[in-house]
């Protein structure tokens, strides 16, 4: 496998390039290839000598020339007999270094990288014995845009499936009233807001990732919803005021509540769209979001509410909500077949009596249901208190699994599932968890290592690793041809150079010293660096960041001045970041959004409640999304940031409607605040839920940890909004006892009263109305 690699070639105009010419070299102008390589190479020719004394050690092996490698990154699955000499390994790891030193040298290593890929598959297929993972350095890229790829006809059935209930939960049976266009032309204007964000996205220079296909699901449940509750708002209105007045009312009923949390997640996504965040996934995710939100809201303005106009007039005129058709008088609709009958069923105002004058529009299945079954169920005395019991429930589960939250930084989990990242993750988990990655121990300054006592603080700050140093390998030296080495400092340095470095089993550790000649010819060490591997157990990627961090501490309180390095280290900083910022951002946008509400609502006990709503479905969502092996990393925590927003749009309209309620019981306002809201949350969420569910079908760990989180948003947002809210309120402040309000002088009662009078001239008084 290693002669098929080294002969592989790229051509190019009037030259074939091998690895050998984008290789990096080393001192003795050879390419750099690992250790285990010339072990194996070594094993090879012992066996073919008949020589039986050759064995390798691990995680340190030495070979022919007597240098000292590391072997515990490139052998995996050991075991070992007795003095750590390897009996079998189940897996090699090899990696071939490549230069980009211009950009014709970065093209002919990116092809290089290609036919590496396909040579080691065709390797594969003659060795089928052997399971070969090749990764390179743009697999991880290529992995992650393959999502957008296998989750387009996912994306296509959702989007079906969206239209259809969209188009029914706007449907009824009369089809006068029935408002079917409005489902697709709401579904449109969400379309339309999200197409303009990635116009405007593409036409800046901005760079598309797969995270965007969090965007049609953010503003699936957020425009959805504002256009839903217009068209509950029209439901309200009087059937004999003009289309205009309707409107009027529309707009005054919905668009505030829909102005402020659409200025919420502006704010929202805006923090996520700043400087402040330093992920340009996030950062881009966020802008785009930004964008699409603020069209939409344009959108309904315009194109949504001129639809709802068109309708109207639709509906003023008696005309069938589909096909636009003059709806016949019942009596001529006797003589029609059954078929058109059915499709022309319509209820007229003057067949309509006063005491059913509100109810033209309960024929919708949702109203009717809401109004006649849930809202007196949900608020039943012996309902109540399985609510409670099962709220109790929800916390106690969601207590157990945010107490287990882990922080993922597995690059497997921002990838489609049947790529090469993952094969190689995983075989690499599986195989190369004893040891951690070699990290890079650097000094970068000239200190006393002649010194007896830094010679001991060095040691000591390498104590507990596997190390590869010049300068144990120096002392050790040292000791052996009975020299102290304690030794003055000029005859230190001259020892190191002309001696230690000259033999041949230490000669490649001048790659890891750097000299500098001083004003009167004296040789200093300026800088050096030595290597060190931890051990480490199943849970590698949490002890390697708690070992980045403990060493970068010690760096900054220690006497000798060193850096840590290892090129894991930059994922591992910006997995850091990748939590860490979006949380910070999402609670700066938590706090302004208090701060923001406070002084907009209404009632300040709005806020309250609103806040401890909101609080109690993160909560739930964090716990029972570890519960469902789902880790916090970048992508959990943008749909956490998205579902601070989810949940004040649904739950805000209810909280308002009944704290703003006077008089009457709190029952009473939970019942009306369910009728006048409930429909619309319930279709968002019918609407929402039908659209995530394709997503879980997609062959891709980013879109599998997408829909889980938005699951959970949905399913936990609609928990509170429909069971637990409405039980809650009943027998929590505030109180609903009548007000009695004190009568000022400018406030005065007029009396209007009709008298009959009979023909006794005796005055009756028929009927008082107080005006």
């Amino acid at each position: 496998l290693h002669s098929a690699v080294t002969r592989i070639q790229v051509q190019r105009p009037g030259f074939n390039y091998t690895f050998a010419h984008i290789c990096i070299l080393n001192n003795d102008k050879t390419c750099i290839v690992d250790d285990i390589v010339h072990v194996l190479e070594e094993l090879k020719a012992a066996r073919s000598s008949n020589r039986t004394n050759f064995a390798i050690t691990y995680p340190i092996t030495h070979l022919k020339d007597g240098r000292e490698v590391y072997n515990g990154h490139q052998l995996g699955g050991v075991t070992v007999h007795s003095k750590d000499r390897v009996k079998s390994a189940e897996a090699i790891q090899l990696t071939y270094y490549l230069q980009a030193i211009n950009s014709l040298n970065d093209m002919v290593a990116e092809k290089w990288e290609s036919i590496f890929c396909d040579t080691v598959e065709l390797f594969q297929k003659s060795n089928r014995k052997v399971k070969m993972y090749p990764f390179t350095s743009s697999s991880l890229k290529e992995d992650f845009q393959k999502t957008s790829r296998v989750s387009e006809r996912y994306l296509i059935t959702s989007l079906v499936l969206v239209v259809t209930l969209a188009i029914l939960c706007c449907s009824m049976q009369d089809c006068v009233r029935s408002k079917p266009w409005l489902g697709l032309l709401g579904l449109l204007t969400v379309t339309l807001a999200t197409l303009t964000a990635a116009g405007i996205i593409n036409l800046t220079g901005g760079k598309y990732n797969s995270t965007f296909l969090g965007i049609p699901f953010v503003m699936l449940g957020h425009g959805l919803y504002g256009t839903f509750e217009m068209l509950s708002s029209w439901r309200k209105t009087r059937e004999d005021q003009h289309v205009k007045e309707r409107t009027a009312a529309v707009f005054a009923d919905s668009m505030l509540s829909f102005s402020l949390t659409t200025a919420m997640y502006l704010v929202t996504f805006g923090i996520g769209a700043s400087p402040f965040t330093n992920i340009e996934a996030a950062r881009i995710f966020c802008c785009n979001s930004c964008i699409a939100i603020f069209f939409n809201y344009l959108y309904v303005l315009s194109f949504y509410g001129s639809s709802l106009v068109f309708t109207g007039y639709i509906e003023n005129n008696y005309q069938h909500s589909i096909f636009c058709r003059k709806v016949p008088k019942p009596e001529v609709l006797q003589e029609k077949p059954a078929w058109y009958r059915f499709l022309l069923t319509a209820k007229f105002s003057e067949d309509t009596t006063d005491s059913e004058e509100t109810s033209t529009y309960e024929s919708h299945l949702l109203v009717w249901f809401l109004k006649r079954y849930y809202c007196d169920w949900i608020t039943n005395t012996y309902v109540k208190p399985f609510v409670v019991l099962f709220y109790l429930v929800y916390i106690s589960f969601a207590l157990m699994g945010y107490l287990q939250v882990s922080e993922g930084s597995d690059l497997s989990n921002i990838v489609a599932t049947a790529t090469r990242t993952i094969e190689y993750t995983t075989a690499q988990q599986k195989y190369f968890s004893n040891y951690s990655p070699v990290i890079g121990f650097y000094i970068y300054e000239s200190i006393e290592y002649w010194n007896t006592s830094v010679q001991e603080d060095v040691l000591e700050y390498t104590k507990g690793f596997v190390r590869i140093s010049w300068f144990e390998s120096y002392l050790n030296y040292l000791r052996k041809l009975n020299i102290s080495t304690g030794l003055p400092k000029k005859n230190f340095t001259d020892m190191l150079r002309n001696s230690f470095l000259k033999t041949p089993q230490f000669a490649h550790f001048s790659e890891d010293i750097i000299f500098s000649k001083k004003y009167n010819n004296e040789v200093d060490v300026v800088a050096s660096r030595m290597f060190l591997v931890a051990k480490t157990m199943e849970t590698k990627r949490e002890e390697l960041y708690d070992l980045l961090e403990t060493l970068r501490k010690l760096s900054l309180t220690s006497k000798v001045k060193f850096i840590v390095f290892n090129p894991s280290f930059v994922y591992m900083d910006r997995y850091a970041s990748s939590v860490g910022a979006p949380l910070q951002n999402s609670c700066i946008s938590a706090l302004f959004l208090l701060f923001f509400s406070a002084f907009l609502v209404a009632d300040s006990l709005i806020n309250v409640w609103l806040t401890l709503t909101v609080a109690s479905v993160e909560f739930g969502v964090i716990g029972f999304m570890t519960l469902w092996k789902v880790e916090l990393d970048c992508i959990s925590v943008l749909c956490l940031i998205y579902g601070i927003n989810y949940t004040i749009d649904n739950c805000a309209p209810l909280l308002s409607t009944f704290v703003l309620g006077k008089e009457f019981t709190r029952t009473k306002w939970v019942k009306n605040a369910l009728e006048v809201h409930g429909v619309a949350i319930l279709q968002s969420y019918l609407c929402y839920i039908v659209g995530l569910i394709p997503l879980a079908a997609v062959p891709s760990n980013l879109t599998r940890t997408l829909f889980r989180c938005l699951f959970l948003i949905a399913l936990v947002t609609f928990f509170h909004c429909f069971a637990i809210l409405p039980v809650i309120l009943t027998f929590l402040p505030p109180s609903k006892k009548k007000r009695k309000e004190k009568k000022n002088p400018e406030n005065r009662e007029e009396i209007e009263c009709v008298e009959m009078v009979d023909m006794d001239s005796t005055r009756v008084v028929d009927q008082i109305t107080t005006v």
